[in-house]
């Protein structure tokens, strides 16, 4: 829509083109005056400041009432004011107007505040399509609410038959609290959607109570239960057969943990006294492995011993005779008792790497004794060695013929050949 009168924004802009202390002056007295088409006029004086201050002080009371009309149109425009109460806002402009005491335009900012009120009925529209607009979004704020609130209903019934009590119990808090931090929506959606919400909470609740009261009428078989281990540990606490009764106390351990829970002050009692049978054939176990451990030290300086007679067969000299002092040392190893896990490891690696470097050596020897493979060195050797003999045969008769280029690329020829055949050669020499 094209506006039929200028912007009233403009025209409070154009009444500060300029310097609006144009318009005034500061007599000796100290009074300052504004120019107008009548002529001048007193506004005022601002005692114990100077002439300009006083100016300066006047010009901005102008300027900020400019400033107010050009921000009402602006506002009008914008659909932001309801028409009545942008018709108030021009008749309060125009009355500051007239009473104005300040330096400037005076004129001008009168017919921009005239120029202000045509524009209310010309953006009527303008407010109307925003009022639509804060209407609209007021509506998809209280469907998102909708939805959110619906959300947590339906997790709340999700919950009403889970077994999780406590989890299911500290989330249906959370629930609660994010119920109550959500906005209302209207009075009968709220309690709709509320009292949905409310009895999945009631069922769980009641579902939660009645769990516990039966798990209080089987406390009685699982202190049964609890007993029977009991007695069965205690049976077990002198056995000397550290493995097998061992695994039995891990077994009487497992069946404790899915015993169930019995009364608080009943099951501290029954635990005290199952661990009391556990901690003494353990700390038995313990000692027997104590001792063990005096003959595993043995054992250990045994076995270092047997390595550095291993280690020592390194490097090789004669192959058969490694190999033979190699096997009666392992076998010498092979004798030896227990030995603490992870102090041998160290040592086997040892023994292993002694043992690859005997293994490797074998296998060299048997790749320099090998009749196949020395039979393809020497065919090798030989196509190479005939080679070199045509390509000097082809170079002296190419020199014969005057073929000089012939004769060079032949040598050429010759020469690599040769480079190949000492390679050859030196790996032919290898093979016993």
């Amino acid at each position: 829509m094209t506006d039929l009168h200028p912007l009233p924004i403009a025209s409070a802009a154009s009444a500060l083109i300029g310097d609006p202390a144009a318009f005034g002056r500061v007599a000796d007295d100290g009074t300052v005056y504004v120019r107008t088409s009548n002529g001048e006029k007193a506004v005022g004086s601002y005692p114990g400041k100077s002439a300009e201050e006083a100016l300066t002080y006047f010009v901005r009371k102008f300027e900020m009432l400019a400033a107010e009309v050009a921000l009402l149109a602006a506002r009008i425009k914008s659909g932001a004011l309801v028409p009545s109460d942008a018709y108030s806002a021009v008749k309060k402009l125009r009355e500051q107007v007239k009473e104005l005491n300040a330096v400037g335009d005076l004129e001008a900012l009168s017919n921009s505040v005239e120029q202000i009120e045509p524009l209310i009925e010309g953006h009527r529209e303008a407010y109307e399509a925003k009022k639509a607009a804060e209407t609209a979004a007021k509506k998809a704020r209280l469907e998102q609410i909708l939805i959110e609130k619906e959300k947590i209903v339906a997790e709340a019934e999700s919950l009403a038959q889970s077994e999780s009590w406590k989890t299911t119990g500290d989330r249906l808090k959370v629930l609660l609290d994010e119920w109550k931090s959500a906005p209302r929506l209207d009075k009968k959606s709220d309690a709709d959607l509320w009292k949905r919400f409310s009895s999945s909470r009631n069922k769980f609740d009641k579902r939660r109570r009645t769990h516990f009261a039966a798990l209080e009428a089987v406390q009685s078989v699982v202190s049964e239960a609890k007993k029977a281990i009991i007695t069965e540990a205690e049976s077990l606490a002198t056995s000397t057969e550290w493995v097998p009764t061992a695994k039995r106390f891990k077994a009487l351990m497992d069946s404790w943990k899915v015993s169930g829970r019995g009364k608080p002050s009943d099951d501290a009692k029954m635990w005290a006294r199952f661990k009391a049978a556990q901690d003494q054939f353990f700390t038995a176990k313990n000692a027997d492995l104590e001792k063990r451990d005096v003959t595993m030290a043995a054992n250990l300086i045994k076995r270092e011993e047997i390595v550095l007679l291993i280690e020592a067969l390194l490097p090789i000299t004669n192959l058969d005779e490694a190999k033979k002092n190699l096997r009666e040392h392992l076998n010498t190893w092979s004798k030896i008792g227990m030995t603490h896990r992870d102090k041998r490891t160290a040592l086997d690696a040892r023994v292993h790497s002694v043992e690859s470097v005997i293994k490797e050596a074998e296998a060299e020897n048997w790749r320099k004794s090998d009749p196949a493979a020395k039979a393809r060195a020497l065919e090798v050797v030989k196509q190479l060695t005939e080679s070199i003999e045509n390509y000097e045969k082809i170079a002296t008769k190419s020199e014969g013929l005057g073929n000089t280029k012939k004769a060079q690329e032949s040598r050429e020829s010759a020469a690599a050949r040769k480079v190949w055949l000492a390679e050859a050669e030196k790996s032919l020499a290898e093979f016993s």
